[in-house]
């Protein structure tokens, strides 16, 4: 029963997020690859807690509130969050797979979540039900929640790189490692100051604090769920060496109602959808475009109203001669064989050169 109860919320929160990638599901052998990847990297945090630890002691031999609050910060976060980055660096980056934004967050649970499942099993069978029902409530959804932050970021390193914008990349391929290491840290670090204090007073003001910052996290963590879930677009491979970068459905720049002029098909402030009324489809090779003309074949935008009908002859007088019906004009000019057009004059009663009809 226990085993079930340290599992059950990593599953049902792995599940969750899996459901929420809409677009295309990503393959299990990789999923599952990511997870038994996370449960691995415990090995290295334990032992680089160890040593932090060891550190730490030689430096504050005595226990207080700012040694809770140091282990917590410069030695536990660091330790777990950079081990599940380098897991999902070492796999992921390359994989032909991450092609869609969303995906960065789907890895990122499973190699957190993966860490998360061998160290709640050791926390439930050490400390029993009320245990297990805690963490329930707690530490898996706080790892699912520093996850969705890494992923969240890692997305924009990736989409950075492929653009090759190094500013941006060096940006968000940080954030992607130290805003978890510090969600993570500060998660840590309220409780443990608290109980390093061994003062009720501190500690209750610390347990407050605690859950007031862990259901605002868990708020944020679910809504940018919801929006990368909604908002989750391709990055497409072409043949060769060459990557676009998120690519749109339609061409041309647009103006979201926030004022900021975008490419792609949402707003990068805002997320707001491209307007579906400014596209159109070419008649002549049926690409997309919100362009006055097509960005394929060049043909001009169709104009709105009623095509024009060829003009009828009109009622003609007695004796008078008929007139030619107007043709239509064709919208293209005709190709004609370049030797039919130089037919030397023929004497008459002479037939042309063969191979000139």
């Amino acid at each position: 029963m226990l085993f079930a109860l340290a599992l059950i919320p990593v599953i049902g929160l792995l599940l969750f997020i899996y459901f929420k990638d809409k677009k295309e599901k990503e393959p299990a052998g990789l999923l599952i690859g990511l997870f038994f990847a996370g449960l691995g990297s415990v090995i290295p945090a334990i032992i680089l807690e160890a040593i932090g630890e060891l550190i730490l002691e030689a430096a504050i031999p005595y226990e207080s509130a700012l040694k809770g609050v140091l282990l917590a910060m410069i030695i536990v976060g660091p330790a777990e969050e950079l081990g599940k980055y380098a897991v999902l660096r070492l796999i992921t980056w390359k994989n032909k797979h991450f092609n869609y934004s969303y995906d960065a967050i789907v890895y990122a649970v499973f190699v957190s979540l993966g860490f998360a499942a061998i160290e709640n099993i050791g926390y439930v069978f050490s400390g029993g039900l009320s245990t297990a029902l805690m963490r329930m409530f707690t530490a898996i959804p706080g790892h699912t929640s520093f996850a969705v932050f890494m992923g969240y970021y890692y997305s924009k390193a990736k989409y950075a790189s492929i653009t090759n914008n190094v500013s941006d990349y060096k940006k968000y391929n940080a954030l992607s490692m130290i805003l978890p290491i510090i969600i993570h840290g500060l998660y840590d670090a309220i409780v443990m100051g608290g109980l390093a204090s061994e003062t009720d007073l501190v500690l209750g003001l610390a347990v407050l604090l605690w859950i007031v910052y862990v259901i605002a996290l868990f708020i944020v963590s679910f809504i940018m769920v919801i929006k990368a879930s909604k908002n989750d677009y391709c990055i497409v491979s072409l043949p060769g060496a060459f990557q676009t970068v998120y690519r749109p459905a339609y061409l041309g720049n647009w103006t979201c109602s926030c004022g900021t002029v975008n490419q792609l098909n949402f707003c990068a402030k805002c997320g707001n959808q491209r307007p579906q009324v400014e596209t159109w489809t070419c008649p002549c090779c049926g690409a997309i475009s919100a362009f006055n003309f097509c960005g394929r074949c060049g043909c001009p935008r169709p104009q709105a109203g009623p095509q024009m009908m060829p003009q009828q002859p009109a009622p003609q007088q007695p004796g008078q001669m008929p007139q030619q019906p107007v043709q239509p004009q064709a919208p293209w000019p005709q190709y004609v064989k370049p030797e039919l057009q130089q037919i030397p004059p023929q004497q008459p009663g002479e037939m042309p050169p063969r191979g000139m009809l």
